[in-house]
């Protein structure tokens, strides 16, 4: 088992960490994230995987580069640098297959394996995560809960799973990965300086036509309906604050329509209908200066989200730390950030008993005959926020300036104490530094037990041998078809579709090379142990594809050559 350094390995596939537009929450955390280990984590050097290619030098642009970390770039499959690091992180909760690749290198007790939950909303998701249970993960992996409601309902999932293999399989033993609970966090101090721009508050209010008296409550966020909150609830909550209290209030929603525009005219009808006299105010969340202007010229947040796709809550922390008092719907992750009475309010919430409308939703997504949108978006439908307690909540905080400021901070100090990246940070190098311990004290042989390959999604070469005539092994010796020389490549890979899939073989470059050893040894051939013998023996595998595809372009022959032309053989009479 190789010892814990003081490095890290992230598993980030696409590589770049750039905001994209109309951006998940878990886009958002995963980028902070990342950049936040960097930064905060006191490491020597972090090795990204990742299948863009990207140069080290490219990754330090990408991740903003601290200090004197090293950065470096390696492929999505490579185990070496985990490895030497001791840990792999992932933003996402899938662990199965890093499990089994780590499996295939046999170090399974070299690395843990750290995954992040996002969601736990979609039932395909929850399939992923539940496949760790066969894959073979371990004591020293963990799955990162960013609040005690995931924990809650990981754990529900797993017990459950555990109960039907005993039954249905027998199991007397339900493997899982441990299930911490680390929050998400924001850039407290950069909130902090953007909130406290006065100039910023006074040119927003100024074009959106807010006089300095009145009151503004904002959402930050995606304007969806069917993932994020019903709006309905808001609205009326603000126009029954509005009608009772002493200061006008406004109500600025920063944020994007995924739906685009049908859905940005379901909530403008919504508004009309149910507040009026409300000035509902729709801004550009994909604009940062925009974002960071309205953290200004806010006095209060408000969230009534009723939607079982939000687990944490990034934007009630945010709103934290610019200062600001919250009210959100007593919901999820949401009270586990906020303190009622404290930093805000938690509006109280309903759901339904379920039972058989629940398991039609379920029954209709797993069938594919309703989408993920639908599953999520009639159970927030049928999820109540109490619409009177949150217009109090609200009321109270419009008219009362000394509570707004008192409740703004201590919001702003619990998330400068707790959803900091330094003290998040802090609490993931406690868990890899027990992930550890628990990984030098594990019996080797346990960590070695099952199969080496993944044996449902298999290996497609070893799985389908039996599909051709021949499978390429040391028995075979090769040589050139007839009439064929190495220069005879370059022509071939002028057609196009001879150059397609080229990541599971080597380069043109050592395919000519293998012709031109065969084109020296003539008419013999080679046997292929003598053709590749010399070459490492992790570019066996891939030079031997390499020959396949040779003879697939009729540039290597593997017959006999008594087999090769009819005229040769005994033929039916």
């Amino acid at each position: 088992m190789s010892a814990v350094t003081s490095g890290l390995s992230l598993f980030h596939p696409q590589g770049r960490i750039a905001r994209p537009s109309n951006p998940f929450g878990k886009d958002i955390a995963n980028a902070a994230l990342f950049r936040a280990l960097i930064t905060h984590g006191d490491f020597e050097d972090v090795a990204v995987l990742n299948q863009a290619g990207l140069t080290d030098e490219e990754l330090k642009q990408e991740l903003g580069q601290a200090g004197n970390v090293r950065i470096s770039s390696a492929a999505l499959t490579n185990t070496s640098w985990p490895s030497r690091h001791g840990t792999l992180v992932r933003g996402q909760p899938y662990l199965s297959e890093l499990a089994w690749l780590r499996r295939q290198s046999h170090c399974d007790q070299d690395y843990s394996l750290v995954g992040l939950i996002h969601t736990i909303a979609p039932p395909a998701v929850r399939e992923l995560i539940a496949a760790c249970t066969l894959a073979p993960t371990h004591p020293w992996d963990a799955l990162v809960c960013t609040s005690p409601a995931v924990q809650l309902a990981m754990t529900a999932m797993f017990d459950g799973l555990a109960e039907h293999c005993a039954a249905r399989l027998g199991a007397v033993r339900a493997p899982r990965p441990r299930l911490p609970v680390i929050p998400l966090a924001v850039d407290t101090d950069a909130l902090a300086q953007q909130a406290a721009d006065q100039r910023s508050r006074n040119q927003l209010r100024q074009r959106l036509g807010i006089a300095s008296d009145d009151v503004v409550a904002l959402w930050v966020g995606r304007l969806s309906y069917y993932e994020k909150a019903f709006p309905q609830s808001m609205f009326q909550a603000m126009a029954l604050a509005a009608q009772q209290c002493s200061r006008r209030l406004h109500f600025l929603l920063v944020g994007w329509f995924p739906g685009g525009e049908p859905e940005m005219q379901a909530y403008k009808q919504a508004v009309d209908l149910l507040a009026p006299d409300l000035n509902v105010i729709v801004l550009d969340g994909n604009d940062p200066q925009l974002v960071a202007q309205s953290w200004a010229a806010a006095d209060f947040f408000a969230s009534l989200v009723d939607n079982i796709q939000e687990t944490f809550g990034l934007t009630p922390v945010e709103a934290m730390a610019a200062g600001l008092p919250v009210v959100v719907s007593d919901w999820d992750g949401y009270r586990y950030t906020v303190r009622d009475h404290i930093d805000g309010f938690l509006i109280p919430t309903l759901i339904s008993p379920g039972g058989a409308p629940g398991e039609l939703l379920a029954n209709l997504h797993s069938l594919e005959l309703e989408s993920y949108q639908t599953y999520v978006g009639a159970v927030a439908q049928h999820t109540a926020v109490h619409i009177q307690q949150a217009a109090a909540a609200i009321g109270r905080l419009v008219d009362e300036s000394d509570l707004r400021r008192s409740m703004g901070k201590a919001a702003q100090q619990r998330a400068q104490m707790t959803f900091s990246w330094p003290t998040v940070v802090s609490q993931y190098k406690e868990l890899f530094d027990e992930l550890a311990e628990v990984r030098r004290r594990s019996d080797p042989l346990s960590a070695k037990a099952g199969a080496c390959v993944q044996p449902i999604r298999g290996e497609p070469f070893a799985d389908f041998r039996h599909f051709a005539t021949h499978t390429l092994d040391s028995v075979h010796t090769l040589r050139l078809a007839d009439g064929v020389t190495a220069a005879d490549l370059a022509g071939r890979l002028e057609v196009q579709l001879n150059r397609l899939y080229p990541g599971v073989r080597c380069s043109a470059d050592d395919a000519h090379q293998l012709l031109r050893k065969l084109e020296v040894a003539g008419p013999v051939g080679l046997n292929l142990q003598v053709l590749i013998g010399e070459a490492p023996a992790e570019r066996g595998p891939f030079l031997k594809t390499t020959l396949v595809w040779l003879a697939k372009m009729g540039l290597v022959d593997w017959l006999p050559r008594s087999d090769q032309t009819p005229e040769d053989r005994d033929l039916p009479q």
